[in-house]
């Protein structure tokens, strides 16, 4: 009975330190896959592209032909290297992992397909494969200027990927001002169904930009952008905080010319050019 139970708890303890240690080596390679997605977006001067991991026991790697650097993580010491470049010929220690990942992980940085580094405050992303998720977490945040959830991250060189995004949305609504004028519907939905549909198109995306399903739910504070201007009018009943609250479905399409098809705005990644349809045209900014 004994000897049993003594290969029981052998058993078990085997199978808890194996158990561990694959959780561990999955922990470290999603934490390496943040890390290293954050240092694309962050420094782009060392990675100016988006590259796989690829492994080699005992790294988790990815190499960058534009400057000849490596960046990734030894899985003996958890430390993180960098080689080539400024770092020279020899592997560099910069911090642990852990310590990286921390930093990486407090920010929205890690979402390779969008450039979230001046998103406004309260913006939540994360991604699962070619699908990204942006929320405000139930609260109402400033509205920003750029009603683009998911704009590409700047880029060092033309790629030739155009996209059209489009959206279908799902619920929307404007809350704040009402309107009881016998005969006039309130125009405050309609403005909350456009900004929801609104089109947008980005000439040089990265490759990962360029299929790509973005789900958002999110509030935007209009307070401020309507102030008082309808106070004290007859049949308008303002109760501030004014808001639009919508949840849609954004796809990306790829297209040949941005400035034939029906978005409202375009958007070049690699040069920084605006530009406006106005009266039909698209007017740069």
């Amino acid at each position: 009975m004994k000897h049993h139970m003594k290969q029981l708890i052998l058993f078990i303890c085997t199978f808890l330190l194996f158990g561990n240690m694959h959780f561990a080596a999955a922990d470290t390679a999603s934490d390496t896959e943040v890390l290293l997605n954050w240092a694309e977006n962050n420094y782009p001067q060392y990675f100016p592209s988006h590259q796989a991991t690829q492994s080699v026991n005992p790294w988790l790697y990815r190499y960058y032909p534009e400057t000849g650097i490596y960046a990734g993580v030894n899985l003996t010491d958890n430390n993180v290297y960098v080689l080539g470049g400024p770092w020279g010929d020899t592997p560099t220690v910069i911090d642990t992992l852990p310590n990286l990942f921390a930093l990486a992980s407090s920010g929205n940085n890690s979402i390779p397909a969008c450039n979230t580094a001046t998103a406004p405050a309260g913006l939540v992303y994360t991604q699962n494969g070619n699908v990204v998720n942006v929320t405000t977490n139930g609260q109402c945040i400033t509205l920003p200027k750029n009603n683009n959830l998911c704009q590409p991250p700047q880029q060092t060189a033309a790629t030739g990927i155009s996209i059209l995004t489009s959206s279908t949305v799902i619920s929307s609504t404007f809350s704040g001002i009402t309107i009881d004028i016998p005969g006039i519907p309130n125009p405050f939905q309609s403005i909350a169904d456009d900004f929801s549909n609104s089109k947008h198109c980005t000439i040089n995306v990265p490759a990962e930009g360029a299929n790509l399903i973005i789900n958002s739910d999110v509030c935007y504070d209009m307070t401020a952008q309507f102030g008082d201007d309808f106070n004290n009018i007859p049949g308008i009943t303002v109760t501030p905080p004014i808001t639009l609250a919508t949840k849609d479905t954004t796809t990306t399409q790829s297209v040949g010319d941005c400035f034939v098809t029906d978005a409202e705005t375009v958007y070049d990644a690699f040069t920084r050019e605006f530009w406006i349809k106005q009266d039909g045209s698209f007017v740069k900014q």
